[in-house]
Formats: C-alpha cells, structure tokens, sequence
C-alpha cells in the first residue's frame, strides 16, 4: 500500500524553509501560538492542493504523531488543524473529523533530530506502534507530522499498518518535508534548537502565555546540566514544577539514568519548595 503525501513547504535549501526557523524552533518547545499557525496553514493548503478537487465520502480520522503518555509538539499543531478542517468540513455539507491515537513503546532517549537516516531508522526501527483497528475499519486515514526528513516515522506507520492488515485509504500530512536529499537530515536539529540554545531561553516560551508541555521540552529540561536545572527550576511556578513531574513519571523517565538527579531535586523541590541545592 502507497499512502498519498502532502507537504505543505519542500525544504531545497538549508536558508530558506518556506517559514521562519525562530518559529519553528518555537512550535518545537512549546509554543502553542505557532501551532496554531502551522496547524491551520497545513489544513488551508491541504484543503486547496487536494480537497477541493477530491470528494471523500468515508468518515476522515485524524491521527497525531505516535506518543506514549506526553504528546509531540506535532499534537498541538494536529488540534488547529482538525478545527480549520472541520470549518471546512461542515461548510461544504461533509462530516466533522474523528482522532484516534498511535499509541508507542519509546526504547531510546537520544536526540532524534542529529542522527542521519540509517541511525534512525536502527534507533526508531526498535520501538512499537499500537492503534486500535476496530475504530478505523471503513475510515480515511491523516496521519499528521511536522517535518519529514528521512521518511523514518512513516517507514514505522506503514509498518504498523501491514502487521495490523489495515485496508484504509492513508494519507501522510506533513507541515515540511526535507526533498533535497544532500541536504544532511540534521538539518532537523539545525530547526529544533534554532532559537532554543539553553534551557534558559524556554522561558521566553513558558511564560509567553500560549505554552503546552510536549515530549522534547521535559527531555530537553531533565536532560541539562544540574546546575542549571536548579537554576532553571526556581524560576518556574509550582504549578509548571507538579506538571513537570508528573509528566516525567508517566513517560517512565524515573527509569532513565541519566535524568535521575534532577527528577530527584524536582521532588523533593516538590515536596518541600525551601528545598535548595546543598
């Protein structure tokens, strides 16, 4: 089975995206204004590259990202998306969209974003993808993603559609797609972190008043130097600290080694907010 692809900018050079790589960098860590822009952009070309032209009949189902406890950046962006279609939708006298969830088994903590193509797909190929077949029988497939540099996670999504024996029309979403192959696939990383240089520069996004937690923003935050983790933790509200915390504990990071120290002085910061570094 061939998915149908859409992109809505193709990537050729590495200065110009198609869009501004501040913004990008910002959508990465958490800012939900950009994912609002982003997520009605794609769902605006969708809709005048294919929609328009293409009448689908079947009930549409909407899917983000795979996740396991805490969403991608990709979620937030997948929310505007489906209320800019569904606007859509409705005016031309066609069926609101439904979500389902690709439920997935993390095995690996390192940074996707530096690897090249055979790195990731030995890194991500580890992992497992889980969707419920039974709500999807009969129903259009969007997956939706941010970026596609080496078609890995699509790689991952299709080969979960085989094992499940999935029938279903697929469609691939992506706000960008990396389509100059000489162009190294850390180019990804040159976009996360274009703005984001410390843990220190996601205040700026935290306090902005459009932020939502993602999977990249607690790693990013557990993973730097302790020091600057404390630092970091007391500028932050209690409210942001029990947030954090609990996130880290339902994606099993407790269980990474080297988030350890720092998840042990969040709790006890928790616990006790007069608790300092020693």
């Amino acid at each position: 089975m061939i998915p149908y692809t859409y992109s809505l900018h193709k990537i050729q050079h590495t200065a110009h995206f198609g869009f501004e790589a501040d913004d990008y960098s910002r959508f990465k860590f958490g800012d939900d204004h950009v994912a609002y822009r982003f997520g009605k952009e794609l769902a605006n070309g969708f809709i005048k590259g294919f929609l328009e032209d293409n009448l689908i009949t079947e009930q549409i189902v909407v899917i983000s990202s795979p996740y396991c406890f805490i969403p991608t950046a990709t979620f937030t962006m997948k929310n505007h998306f489906v209320n800019q279609l569904n606007r859509w939708l409705v005016d031309h006298g066609r069926m609101v969209v439904q979500e389902a969830k690709v439920h997935r088994t993390i095995t690996y903590k390192e940074d996707y974003g530096e690897l090249s193509a055979e790195d990731r797909m030995k890194l991500i190929g580890n992992d497992s993808f889980h969707i419920d077949k039974d709500f999807l029988e009969g129903k259009t497939l969007f997956f939706l993603d941010d970026i596609k540099i080496t078609g890995s996670h699509e790689k991952m999504i299709m080969k979960m559609v085989r094992e499940y024996g999935l029938k279903n029309d697929i469609f691939m979403l992506y706000y960008a797609e990396l389509v100059n192959h000489d162009i190294h696939p850390n180019i990804e990383n040159h976009l996360n972190y274009h703005q984001i240089k410390s843990v220190f520069d996601l205040d700026e996004v935290i306090k902005g008043g459009n932020f939502c937690f993602n999977t990249r923003i607690v790693k990013y935050i557990l993973n730097c130097d302790f020091n600057s983790f404390v630092i970091f933790l007391e500028r932050q509200t209690d409210g942001f600290k029990n947030t954090l915390y609990d996130l880290a504990l339902g994606n099993s990071y407790h269980l990474i080694e080297c988030y350890a120290r720092n998840l042990e002085f969040l709790k006890n910061n928790i616990i006790n907010n007069k608790y300092k570094l020693i």
